[in-house]
């Protein structure tokens, strides 16, 4: 029967998920990648453990695993059957040697205007509690699955699509959900045509960058050779004959910088970001805006 087969499959993948049995060896598969996703269940007959080693067993570049350990639980302050995503993308202060934990609720998404993108609801509802001190972010979500009115495979996966967030994310519609979202309002884009000479390096110089301003910048590749990228190249007043090009925006301040054309080094890239995060680039924009205290006659 189709049920069966389901049942076969879903079990076969069982087995081939990591089984994190205490902390360390969860520790260690959390370090293992820019993004993970763990499953926290006390056993294969717990609410949500069979969408979620179907969705998991979708997921092409995130390695997934389960951890039915509870003791090793209090350490990542799991206290029920929870689905967490850990993402190294946002800092921590050197002193703490875990990374940024993001244990996402099941949620309703808002919708993001800039980028001409649709928000998702995934009839999820929102939990947020205090964060640990080491948390950038400065929020927690829990997919708490005791308080979970539905779950699919289908909401599952574009969940862990949107929260997919790496040192340098791809932009897309469903990325920019997650982009928004997140509580780093701040984004350096490399706008870029991909196929171009020069798309690989530009994108090398942003991975090798990202890591020294976690927690302060979100890194986002827009691909101009995408149509449905048009909108967030005409939001800079670029085309895609005019990349590749850098900006900075600010989602707080709704309100970005241009890169001034010329090559792309890493120094160029590190001024820029310093620029902001000192307050230059704010200064110069007010500036521009001042009457001119000269009146030509």
């Amino acid at each position: 029967s189709s049920v069966g087969v389901v049942g076969r499959i879903c079990g076969e993948f069982y087995s081939a998920l990591p089984r994190l049995g205490d902390v360390s060896a969860t520790e260690s598969f959390i370090d293992s990648s820019e993004v993970v996703v763990v499953g926290f269940f006390e056993g294969g007959d717990s609410f949500g453990y069979k969408e979620f080693v179907t969705a998991a067993s979708e997921l092409n570049d995130v390695p997934a695993a389960l951890c039915h350990e509870k003791e090793a639980w209090p350490h990542f302050n799991i206290t029920s059957d929870t689905i967490s995503i850990f993402r190294k993308v946002n800092h921590r202060p050197a002193a703490d040697t875990r990374p940024w934990i993001s244990v996402f609720a099941l949620c309703v998404v808002p919708p993001c205007d800039l980028l001409d993108t649709q928000g998702s609801s995934l009839s999820f509802r929102l939990r947020t509690r205090r964060p640990p001190a080491y948390q950038a972010d400065l929020h927690r979500e829990d997919l708490l699955l005791s308080k979970a009115q539905a779950l699919d495979v289908d909401g599952l996966t574009r969940f862990f699509s949107i929260n997919e967030l790496r040192y340098v994310t791809e932009y897309n519609q469903v990325t920019a959900v997650g982009l928004f979202k997140s509580k780093v309002k701040t984004h350096l884009l490399l706008l870029a045509n991909r196929g171009s000479r020069d798309f690989d390096d530009l994108k090398d110089k942003m991975v090798a960058l990202a890591p020294a301003y976690s927690g302060k910048f979100l890194f986002v590749l827009v691909d101009g050779t995408v149509k449905s990228n048009a909108h967030s190249l005409g939001y800079f007043g670029l085309k895609p004959n005019q990349l590749p090009r850098v900006a900075i925006y600010n989602q707080d301040l709704d309100r970005s910088w241009l890169l001034p054309p010329g090559e792309i080094t890493p120094e160029r890239l590190r001024e820029f970001c310093d620029s902001f995060l000192q307050g230059e680039l704010q200064k110069q924009t007010e500036e521009e805006k001042k009457p001119n205290s000269k009146t030509e006659l």
